[in-house]
């Protein structure tokens, strides 16, 4: 049966199961056909089976309604499965009968099987809102790193293309020829969803992997009550952004506010802070945590004097490895490490001078033993069994170790809908909101503000993920909001959608993209008016200092504030963890770019600070090529960097020069030239 839709069309068999051809202005993308959808089944003990529609041994098809019913398959479910046709695309919704003793863990739902990325000798790249915003064109990429696709489970790790978590919207896109495909689930609720894709077929064709968790019980039918939307669009990935733009603009989380609204912010997040960042123990991640030169915390004031001096910019400091326990050892993490009258001075010695103070925390986890700093452990408080009632659980049962951080530590998942699970945050995080500091990241770890998986029965959940995930953090937050009060919070890898009115500043660590494909700044695109983010420490980052300046240019470009990472020596570093301290950005330069894209930002501040951003309008500028030795790989970026913003009806396009001397672009049948380390506006 052809499901025609404008331009494009969609060949499905209801009768088999099968959709087998996809095809947009005379260009087919579908590879191979597969099937309309798989249902996993979780049994008690946790074994797992697929069912996958092709295997139906009785299907009832009402073609005048697009609606089969699929039944008699070897687990005794039915599913129903309607399709609706819309101008440009698809509407889909599926009810799974379930008439077994297990649960119905997830739908995947039209798992297509499309044609290869450019790069892989194809037709096509993925917008994917992964970390900020990808796009993809080369597979071998990810999955020849250790980013890549990994099928979701208990234990949870950090990189799953999970949403809500690192995967911060909940649509992708698939762009060819001129055109593309948008994928995108419009669910209010925002529940779990595994949002993703990889290669198949000897790393050649795509696969699409959307799968929807039930958080059902044994037993228990599954429903979705939203639409699964597939619809062609022209033109490039901000016109298949503008699809799930304008439903999320008609469907904001609950209090959201945009910033130029939002009294309860406080004024430095207006005035373009510059982030510091730094560690007082150590010198990275994995180094002996004894006392560096920036501790006691006031010697780091020398360092703060000159940044502001520079720059013109309040300085907000946020500091690593103060946990009075140990780095990255949560929950517990007060008094800060030297005690609060050292700690305290600092604040207060900030505080005079206009500056502000944040803390990085170590998100959901429960540390047994700290590998960096082996006196801390908490076996004995491990005794106790009641305690592991605060730990998420896996389909068997059984709490195993994390997997999130464990180089640094070793310890459990803590599930915030279990009674003692809450208790323990409780105890652990109330001294730190009662210190009302200025920031506090307290989900670094938890990408995005989400929780990990869990299947334990013993918990305030069904035994099974899924949208109560969601429900409990959106819950949680709130109450630590109120606790928080002035003290914004914030995640690693900026908030993902459901929690954007509860994590208003985050560490946006776009950095991450580079792993899997080229950043585009689709975070902001769709979000800016009702948040903003920073830099992020750049941990991870694959390539050298020679990069930096382009790094502070697109973060600019992308609305977030520039991030700084100081070594205990008094050095500026290319990135958090960088142990080659001879590579390093020129701090003059550094200093003169900031300061100059502060004072363009205060000059265009109802843009920058309070507008929407907008589609840029094309423009010519050169590239230059960063290298990296870690994967033997190269990225190309923009000479120039460029953004578009409306706002009151008004339109601007900046662009941004990250390089020391001037440079030109051709824009708008002009050649307009951009001095060094330095933004231009043009009205549009």
């Amino acid at each position: 049966m052809k499901i025609n839709v404008g331009n494009g069309c969609f060949n499905v068999s209801l009768e088999k199961g099968l959709i087998s051809s996809i095809c947009y202005g005379g260009i087919e993308i579908c590879a191979k056909e597969s099937p309309l959808f798989v249902v996993r089944l979780t049994a008690k003990g946790g074994s797992t089976s697929d069912v996958a529609s092709t295997e139906a041994k009785s299907v009832a098809v009402n073609d005048g309604e697009c609606t089969a019913v699929y039944s008699h398959f070897a687990e005794d479910i039915c599913v129903t499965l309607r399709l609706v046709a819309t101008q440009n695309g698809l509407k889909v919704r599926f009810n799974v009968k379930n008439s077994t003793d297990k649960i119905v863990e997830h739908v995947e739902i039209m798992p297509m099987i499309l044609k290869p990325f450019i790069k892989n000798g194809g037709i096509g790249k993925m917008l994917y809102p992964y970390n900020e915003g990808a796009l993809i064109e080369d597979s071998d990429l990810r999955e020849t790193c250790h980013m890549q696709h990994v099928e979701p489970q208990y234990p949870s790790m950090g990189s799953y293309g999970i949403f809500p978590n690192m995967v911060q919207s909940q649509f992708m896109a698939y762009l060819f020829g001129g055109c593309g495909l948008y994928i995108g689930a419009h669910d209010v609720k925002r529940g779990l969803k595994e949002i993703d894709y990889y290669p198949v077929d000897g790393q050649k064709n795509i696969k699409i992997e959307i799968r929807l968790y039930s958080g059902k019980g044994y037993g228990e039918d599954f429903a979705t009550d939203y639409d699964m939307v597939y619809e062609f669009f022209k033109g490039d990935w901000q016109d298949g952004a503008d699809i799930y733009k304008k439903w999320f603009y008609e469907h904001l989380p609950t209090g959201l506010k945009k910033v130029r609204d939002n009294a309860d912010l406080p004024d430095w997040y207006h005035d373009f802070p510059v982030i510091l960042t730094y560690p007082v123990r150590g010198y990275h991640d994995m180094d002996e945590m004894a006392a560096n030169e920036l501790f006691p915390y006031i010697n780091a004031m020398p360092y703060v004097d000159k940044l502001a001096k520079e720059t013109g910019a309040r300085v907000m400091v946020i500091l690593m490895h103060w946990e009075g326990t140990a780095p990255w050892a949560p929950p517990y993490v007060f008094p800060p490490f030297g005690g609060e009258e050292e700690f305290d001075k600092f604040f207060y010695a900030l505080k005079e001078k206009g500056h502000v103070l944040g803390v990085y925390c170590s998100g959901f986890s429960y540390t047994e033993q700290s590998n960096v700093l082996p006196s801390y452990d908490c076996k004995e408080i491990l005794k106790d069994k009641e305690t592991f009632k605060a730990f998420c659980a896996g389909r068997d049962g059984k709490v195993v170790h994390s997997k999130i951080c464990e180089g640094q530590r070793v310890g459990y998942d803590l599930c915030v809908a279990s009674d003692k699970g809450r208790e323990i945050l409780d105890e652990a995080y109330n001294p730190l909101f009662e210190k009302h500091l200025d920031y506090v990241q307290i989900l670094d770890q938890n990408h995005g503000g989400g929780q990990y998986f869990c299947y334990s029965d013993e918990h305030n959940h069904p035994p099974c993920v899924g949208p109560w995930m969601t429900e409990e953090m959106q819950s949680l937050l709130g109450e630590w909001n109120v606790k928080a009060g002035k003290t914004l919070l914030g995640c690693e890898s900026a908030s993902s959608e459901p929690f954007l009115p509860n994590l208003l500043f985050s560490d946006n660590r776009f950095e991450l993209v580079h792993f899997i494909g080229k950043c585009v700044p689709l975070y902001a695109y769709i979000y800016h008016e009702f948040l903003h983010n920073f830099m992020g420490n750049q941990v991870c980052c694959l390539f050298g200092a020679d990069s930096y300046l382009y790094r502070i240019a697109y973060s600019f470009s992308a609305g977030d504030m520039p991030t700084l990472v100081l070594s205990p020596k008094g050095v500026i570093l290319s990135y958090w963890g960088q142990r080659d301290v001879e590579d390093i950005p020129n701090e003059e330069s550094v200093f003169k770019f900031i300061k100059n894209l502060r004072e363009f930002y205060l000059e265009n501040i109802k843009f920058l600070c309070h507008g929407n951003m907008i589609k840029p309008l094309p423009y010519k500028t050169g590239e230059v090529t960063y290298c990296n030795n870690l994967y033997c790989r190269s990225y190309t970026a923009e000479e120039v960097v460029t953004s578009a913003f409306e706002y009151d009806g008004k339109k601007i396009q900046i662009f941004v020069n990250y390089n020391e001397d001037e440079r030109t672009v051709e824009f708008d049948g002009k050649r307009i030239s951009i001095q060094g380390l330095s933004a231009l506006k043009v009205d549009i």
